[in-house]
């Protein structure tokens, strides 16, 4: 796809103009078409996604700090990480019908690349980043809470109030589609003070620990650590 066409279709489905074209066709480009080129001179989106990452992170932590004066760090985080992860950022890549837009090679084109979530929601990440390599910061906060405000809003009003094991569940749900478990480690203690050790996993995998009075609490304390440690690994 040329830039040219690039250009006048998918920046008014932004509402940004790119001064820098070879910026926005770069964050179009996926490795599969990268590599089949002769060559291989041609830079593959990999870059921008890491990038376009780290700013999405920022504008939405920024965003949920002024926009939820109120709200605390555990449910700013859960909130984060209920909207940014792979199948909210493909939802809203979707919504700009950037699969069009994507440049891939004949294998990704055959299995259907132009509609997976992971292809997608990468995409989505590289073009933010080019955005903000085009424009600076202030284009790509824009962009950004333009295209995630609702998501925010919704996830803020409907989720709110749910236990720290009901989010969990809901986030590795969106992102892996699993449910995760809880696993007793250990008790300590006399009968009326016992402490209970709870570890939550993912498919054998440790994502949190929880210490409580009682294993219900434990619980809730490991599904906390969890959503922390899913956001900050974003």
């Amino acid at each position: 796809m040329q830039a040219d066409h690039v250009r006048r279709l998918l920046q008014e489905e932004l509402g940004y103009e790119f001064a820098d074209d070879n910026l926005l066709v770069e964050a179009l480009c996926h490795k599969s078409f990268s590599n089949e080129q002769p060559g291989n001179n041609i830079a593959c989106n990999e870059r921008l996604e890491f990038l376009g990452d780290a700013v999405l992170d920022l504008v939405v932590s920024r965003y949920l700090y002024h926009r939820y004066p109120e709200a605390r760090e555990g449910e700013m985080t859960r909130i984060r990480a209920e909207v940014v992860n792979e199948k909210g950022l493909a939802r809203v890549a979707r919504g700009l019908q950037l699969g069009r837009f994507l440049l891939l090679g004949r294998g990704e084109e055959r299995t259907g690349g132009r509609n997976k979530d992971s292809l997608l929601a990468n995409a989505l990440e590289a073009l933010l980043g080019a955005v903000f390599c085009d424009g600076g910061f202030e284009p790509v906060r824009d962009l950004i809470e333009s295209l995630l405000a609702e998501g925010i809003s919704e996830a803020a009003q409907r989720r709110q109030g749910l236990d720290h094991k009901t989010r969990l569940q809901e986030i590795t749900q969106a992102r892996h589609g699993q449910i995760p478990e809880y696993v007793l480690l250990g008790e300590e203690g006399p009968v009326h003070e016992r402490a209970y050790t709870v570890e939550v996993r993912l498919a054998d995998s440790p994502l949190g620990r929880g210490l409580g009075s009682t294993k219900k609490k434990a619980e809730q304390q490991a599904a906390l650590a969890a959503i922390r440690n899913l956001a900050g690994g974003q």
